[in-house]
């Protein structure tokens, strides 16, 4: 069966009862959307699960053969449950963007899935349109202000906010605005960025509270006055509307697994060109409610646990106890060098090659002073042989693995994983002593120097003269103190995505510098990553398609 069809397939509790039962909620604090789906505002839960752990899933560097890591998040949620543990997962919301572009959906697959799959990954809670609406009237707030005389000077020239859609739409990069005489507004170039590549997504996500997002969206850098001088979004008024459109958005998500395990499903920024985390009041939510969180970050390693750990967990004070990265013996085959045509077939020797890709996340994770497990996402094409040679690959550097069958299984398959996780967390000898890789007073050149040269491996980093001069002149304000965002490609170690394993020996350009005032965080660009994406040459939205009854066809 196809994904949507287990997920069709599958008899759910009411999200009431599961609240009840699972997590010793009340019906009262819960706002339910529909049958199956419900907001929780964290203001009514005084409950309080001290010495609540907190795990993070993440990956080798992702690859057309696939990783699995929300299907292990997932398995692994409903593998502790069925051992007798007390767990929670915290997910992001799908985008639309690669629902309908490369993925067709982001809910998990096969029997390790968040349900209502359809509704998750379609418009869920209007979570992403509020966002989209408060960036967009933020833009329109931007315009206004121009056109009825200009009071605080804005120059429109530098007028850097920019309009956000959650899809992927190349014709919309770059645009000019405001055509059709002076009663449409000031005519100047602008453009979209994917609504998950928004500032206004990463405040979601990292504010703590109501009062905390209102001060973060004021906070936001609109462009500048004739004078050079920053305007935030304050001067305009607009935190406040901005405000009212996320009220609800705000509070988490709860949803469930297949197998019945709470799933906080919650924001959604992407951990290429954002920080590709969930919203920190859904994993504090979820540590107030169970004894273990189960959380994930976008792509491998490099990108996603980098920023969950420099951004998200420094701006939050979370403090993760392990770690688990997901492999397949297809991805390294793939990263040693087997076209994806051939990863069927047997070969060791390639699979030793790739292996090298794992073994820098694994030392990469180390830095952050986390303890990591390995997870095998299996696929029913590997060997005995091809199996054996991973197991004993990480036994080699002392690090142990579990292969996980979640995918057919369920939290069957994840048992094992689930076992493991909890040793981990359990054992005398766990030395978690959780760090970030920088400290916040050092200059944001080595910054970014050490994330290159730490995380990545580059030999160094490539300045543009212009991005080195904003760069020194960041440094003489407040941003100095902010961490680093690298927007880059999540295929490579590199910015060339087409260089695959564990690649050194390279140079990252940075080619743009952003700053994300009201986040927190300072974004750059490397090598020719876009903050909209575009489509394939043959989108996933052509095999989505829904039936005369209201069914649909093509997510996965």
């Amino acid at each position: 069966m196809s994904d949507i069809e287990i997920a069709r397939k599958a008899k759910l509790d009411p999200i009431v009862d599961l609240a009840q039962t699972s997590l010793g909620l009340k019906q009262d604090q819960l706002i339910p959307y529909g049958h199956f789906k419900a907001k929780i505002d964290p203001r009514s839960v005084n409950q309080n699960k001290n010495g609540s752990k907190l795990v993070l899933v993440t990956a080798i560097s992702p690859s057309p053969a696939g990783e699995g890591k929300t299907t292990t998040t997932i398995g692994l949620g409903d593998g502790l449950r069925r051992i007798g543990k007390d767990a929670t997962i915290c997910l992001r919301e799908p985008s639309l963007g690669p629902s309908f572009g490369m993925k067709g959906g982001a809910a998990g697959g096969g029997y390790s899935q968040v349900v209502p799959m359809d509704e998750i990954n379609l418009h869920f809670t209007g979570d992403f349109h509020a966002i989209t609406s408060a960036n967009n009237l933020l833009a329109a707030i931007i315009d206004n202000h121009l056109h009825w005389g200009n009071k605080l000077n804005i120059d429109p020239r530098k007028v850097t906010w920019r309009r956000a859609i959650d899809l992927n739409d190349r014709s919309l990069r770059e645009i000019v605005s405001g055509l059709g005489g002076h009663v449409n507004g000031l005519t100047r170039e602008t453009g979209f960025d994917i609504t998950v590549a928004s500032e206004v997504m990463a405040i979601f996500c990292l504010a703590d509270d109501l009062a905390d997002l209102k001060r973060r969206l004021g906070n936001i850098v609109i462009g500048k006055d004739n004078s050079g001088r920053d305007v935030l979004a304050s001067e305009l008024v607009a935190e406040g509307s901005m405000t009212a459109l996320l009220k609800d958005a705000i509070m988490p998500n709860l949803v469930q697994t297949l197998e019945k395990t709470p799933a906080f499903v919650h924001g959604g920024p992407f951990a290429n060109i954002a920080h590709g985390c969930n919203s920190v009041s859904a994993t504090k939510l979820a540590m107030k409610l169970s004894d273990i969180v189960i959380t994930e970050a976008g792509f491998g390693a490099d990108l996603g646990a980098e920023k969950f750990f420099n951004i998200k967990c420094r701006k939050s004070g979370l403090k993760p106890d392990a770690s688990v990265i997901v492999a397949t013996i297809r991805a390294l085959k793939f990263h040693g060098g087997v076209k994806k045509s051939e990863l069927n077939e047997e070969n060791i020797e390639a699979l030793e090659k790739g292996f090298l890709n794992l073994k820098r996340h694994l030392e990469n994770i180390a830095k952050f002073g986390v303890p990591s497990i390995v997870a095998l996402n299996a696929f029913s094409a590997d060997t005995e042989a091809e199996t054996k040679k991973f197991m004993e690959l990480c036994s080699s550097i002392g690090v142990k693995s579990v292969v996980a069958t979640h995918w057919a299984d369920g939290g069957k398959g994840a048992e094992n994983l689930a076992q493991a996780v909890v040793e981990l967390l359990d054992a005398d000898d766990n030395d978690a002593s959780f760090t970030t890789l920088y400290p916040d007073d050092i200059s944001l050149v080595e910054k970014l120097k050490t994330v290159a040269r730490e995380i990545y491996r580059a030999d160094d980093v490539d300045f543009t003269p212009a991005v080195m001069k904003r760069l020194r002149e960041l440094d003489e304000t407040h941003v100095r103190n902010f961490p680093v965002c690298i927007a880059k490609t999540p295929y490579s170690f590199s910015a060339d995505q087409n260089l695959r394993g564990a690649v050194s020996n390279f140079k990252l350009p940075i080619r743009e510098v952003r700053v994300a005032n009201g986040a927190e965080f300072l974004v750059a660009l490397a090598g020719e990553i876009m903050t909209m994406p575009g489509l394939p040459r043959v989108p996933a939205s052509e095999r989505i398609d829904v039936d005369s009854t209201g069914k649909l066809s093509g997510l996965s």
